[in-house]
């Protein structure tokens, strides 16, 4: 007698992971889901309870898929905002069905986004305290550098990931580096620190 395959919660969001980068997420649904991983809707149903159960997890996983793209090790301040900003354009271009679902309201917490929500956890705590060493800007002026840089980057990534807007990664780059820089030269000014 044939072992019987078991579909693990791994499986299952490995492959809507996979269905949402290729297809988008109004393809995903457990039924289509079941159908590309080859088995009935009960594991799917029985690991996740419905479709809102699934969405969840998958928008964890997805995160997890994302951050785990870019490497910050070895890296701070300017650096590693560069590089945080790097991947997610690279994302907008790559991956722009993944970046609907995580940053453009598709995703069940991709929503609604707060300007004091983007300089918590330690590693922006970090990144601030690297930029404000690097620029001589007050911690206060280095978090409205990367507030504005952050939004600014989001306006770039949502027009490439919506095909509003084309771009290869180097130029979207430059773009972003040159509001960057402006932004610390307005906030020098403010300061006095020319």
């Amino acid at each position: 007698m044939a072992r019987k395959v078991t579909i693990t919660k791994e499986i299952i969001l490995q492959n809507a992971l996979d269905m949402l980068i290729e297809e988008g997420y109004r393809s995903l649904s457990i039924h289509t889901l079941a159908k590309r991983i080859g088995c009935s809707t009960q594991p799917i149903a029985w690991h996740f309870d419905n479709m809102e159960g699934l969405r969840k997890a998958l928008y964890e996983y997805a995160s997890e898929y994302a951050s785990n793209k870019t490497d910050l090790s070895g890296t701070s301040g300017a650096d590693a905002f560069e590089k945080l900003g790097s991947s997610y354009i690279e994302t907008a271009i790559k991956e722009p069905n993944l970046f609907k679902f995580l940053y453009l309201g598709e995703g069940p917490v991709s929503k609604p986004y707060s300007i004091e929500d983007l300089p918590k956890g330690q590693v922006n705590e970090k990144l601030i305290a690297g930029i404000s060493g690097e620029t001589g800007l007050t911690p206060e002026a280095s978090l409205r550098v990367v507030n504005n840089t952050v939004i600014y980057s989001h306006g770039i990534a949502a027009m490439i990931a919506t095909g509003v807007f084309k771009s290869t990664l180097k130029a979207a780059m430059n773009m972003i580096k040159s509001a960057s820089e402006a932004f610390v030269m307005k906030e020098r000014a403010s300061d006095g620190k020319n």
